[in-house]
């Protein structure tokens, strides 16, 4: 049964950095494409970083400049750096790699 296992989120002021790390119970090099979506309290879960095998990578705009997404294929690890967060960066955030179900995610507070 795939799974997988999402970490490193927590309570952080504005304006500092927080870096999600996502453990997948499979190989992540076969996969694809790897997301990152977060789900704020009362509001649907949105997309904010995608990146290839290739290494190719995207963000939603709100995050662009601040929020970088890696893989490391030897630890079988995908990260989020997060920098500069704000109070609406709050939310749970998930990993989804394709063709895995949903994790428990892993909560984000950014808050004074």
């Amino acid at each position: 049964q795939v799974q997988l296992v999402e970490s490193g989120g927590g309570l952080v002021q504005p304006g500092g950095s927080l870096r999600l790390s996502c453990k997948p119970s499979g190989s992540i090099a076969s996969i694809n494409g790897i997301r990152w979506y977060r789900q704020a309290p009362g509001k649907q879960r949105d997309l904010v970083a995608i990146i290839t095998s290739g290494g190719v990578t995207d963000y939603v705009d709100s995050v662009k400049g601040r929020f970088t997404i890696s893989r490391d294929n030897a630890k079988n690890t995908v990260y989020l750096q997060m920098n500069s967060l704000k109070p609406e960066d709050t939310a749970v955030y998930y990993c989804n790699p394709s063709g895995y179900p949903w994790g428990q995610g892993t909560q984000v507070i950014v808050s004074s």
